[in-house]
């Protein structure tokens, strides 16, 4: 996997979404914030996870760093290597490095502004019919 395979998610994560099961991690943007990360606190397998919320931190030598989950739905793996080494984290954060797999329970939001969306739709038919 490299960090083209991956779309940025809250600006300082990395997301990958593949057959329901989607990956997080932290992206470059993040890893620049900060110098050290000290340690790792990951929801635990089988926990359920909700979209936009909170489902982790990353502690560095700048403060927390909360690590949200882009779906609902279930932690399926928790890379149990970056907890016992979250330098691994910065040193490979898109390979050996990614956080947690969460089997979705609802469809990733390809457009996180999708709502929005809607309505300009209506708005345009709306001119169209004016005309």
């Amino acid at each position: 996997m490299s960090a083209n395979d991956v779309r940025n998610f809250m600006g300082y994560l990395w997301i990958q979404e593949e057959d329901g099961i989607v990956t997080i991690g932290i992206n470059e943007e993040g890893l620049a914030d900060f110098d050290e990360i000290t340690s790792v606190d990951l929801p635990a397998e089988h926990d359920k996870v909700e979209a936009d919320e909170v489902c982790g931190t990353v502690e560095t030598d700048d403060g927390p760093l909360d690590i949200y989950s882009p779906v609902s739905g279930t932690v399926i793996e928790v890379n149990s290597a970056v907890i016992d080494d979250p330098t691994l984290i910065q040193e490979d954060s898109y390979e050996e490095g990614w956080l947690i797999r969460v089997e979705a329970s609802e469809d990733l939001d390809e457009d996180e502004d999708e709502d929005e969306d809607d309505e300009d739709d209506e708005d345009e038919d709306e001119e169209e019919d004016e005309d």
